[in-house]
């Protein structure tokens, strides 16, 4: 099933179960999707900008509980928590540091990377891979401790 048809459909079971913090969730999905099928005519939506969206609304989730919690707010932060626990259900399981080591190590291998000046490309390409399934910024660390290597 495709996202789009996915979300309203879980949105419509959010409703009768009385899911506040769900449906606020799933809400604020199908408000992004929307938003960016607006900015084009005739756009639909493929896995891959579909998956952007979602990361973007669960980074912005987290760090709005982060946030809240260095005010003392924790009810706050427990519903943008809850909500970002819902957004990550739509998302690719996330890899381990080990996991997302060994595959940087796949790329440089693979494109022949030996130092600095191929952070880009590597980075480029270990980020089309891991898409959704680890941060960028533990991708550019790895990247950069074993092109530092080299």
């Amino acid at each position: 099933m495709e996202l789009q048809q996915r979300i309203d459909a879980d949105i419509k079971a959010a409703m009768l179960a009385r899911e506040k913090d769900k449906l606020n969730a799933l809400r604020a999905i199908k408000s992004a999707i929307l938003l960016e099928l607006t900015k084009e005519a005739g756009a639909t939506l493929d896995a891959a900008t579909g998956m952007k969206i979602l990361q973007k609304l669960h980074k912005q989730r987290m760090e709005s509980a982060a946030i809240y919690r260095t005010q003392q707010r924790d009810e706050l932060a427990a519903e943008e928590e809850a909500q970002a626990a819902v957004i990550e259900a739509y998302l690719p399981k996330r890899l381990s540091d080990e996991e997302v080591g060994e595959a940087v190590r796949a790329v440089i291998a693979e494109l022949g990377a030996t130092g600095m000046k191929d952070m880009g490309r590597v980075m480029g390409e270990a980020n089309k891979r891991l898409a959704g399934q680890a941060d960028g910024s533990l991708i550019a660390s790895l990247v950069k401790s074993l092109l530092g290597q080299s």
